[in-house]
């Protein structure tokens, strides 16, 4: 598995250059940087390859910042069972049907990722999940595609990103490499592929890879099998 994991590494590494070229060309209208966590609030999904990337990051932290980061993300856990009781190891969400996930995780939700420190600074930079590096800018293909069309309201406050073709990347590629990983991740750990496992990162404190192993057959079919 750590194989797969230093993979899923240098497909970030690709993520990071893309943000330090779009850095390079529109800096001056883009706040999105190491220290800025505007956006890192509430919860969200990340995907059990972003969840064990981002606990091998955490398992580098020294051991009284692991136990601090615990207890914040212990009491976020222990509020979605609250609602949701069959919530508990591993965390995932997919057995619970994805219109209700809104439920345990609201937008309006402002509560400070757990990963942060007292100073806004996120203490796994390095092992962040895909999400984290990819929002804040409209992910626009190399061929056009719109894949996502928002952008955080600190940037680009006098311009549309969409039209800036130095911001496009190669995003349909980058997702298809995702997936195989993804994919090859799951067979090794649930004996099958599969292409949706979902997490939120208070769980990546305490996720283990052998914990997975349970779930092949609780997990719905992947909708296009």
């Amino acid at each position: 598995m750590q194989e797969i994991l230093e993979r899923y590494g240098m497909l970030l590494q690709e993520v990071d250059n893309w943000l330090a070229t779009c850095l390079a060309t529109q800096g001056g209208s883009i706040a999105c940087r190491s220290g800025c966590s505007a956006c890192c609030r509430g919860l969200f999904d990340i995907t059990i390859l972003d969840a064990l990337y981002l606990k091998a990051g955490f398992d580098r932290l020294p051991p009284d910042r692991q136990s601090s980061i615990r207890l914040k993300a212990k009491a976020r856990l222990d509020a979605i069972q609250a609602g949701w009781p069959a919530f508990s190891p591993p965390w995932v969400l997919n057995t619970l049907p994805e219109p209700e996930w809104d439920l345990i995780m609201p937008d309006d939700d402002e509560t400070p990722c757990v990963m942060l420190s007292e100073e806004g600074q996120c203490l796994v930079y390095a092992h962040r999940p895909m999400t984290c590096r990819l929002n804040g800018i409209p992910l626009i293909d190399v061929s056009g595609e719109e894949l996502f069309d928002e952008w955080c309201t600190l940037n680009f406050t006098d311009i549309d990103p969409r039209t800036l073709e130095e911001l496009r990347h190669p995003f349909r590629e980058l997702f298809a490499q995702e997936l195989l990983l993804f994919r090859e991740l799951t067979k090794r750990l649930l004996g099958r592929p599969v292409n949706e496992l979902d997490t939120v990162i208070p769980a990546a404190a305490f996720l283990e890879s052998n914990m997975l192993s349970r779930l092949s057959g609780d997990l719905p079919a992947d909708k296009d099998q």
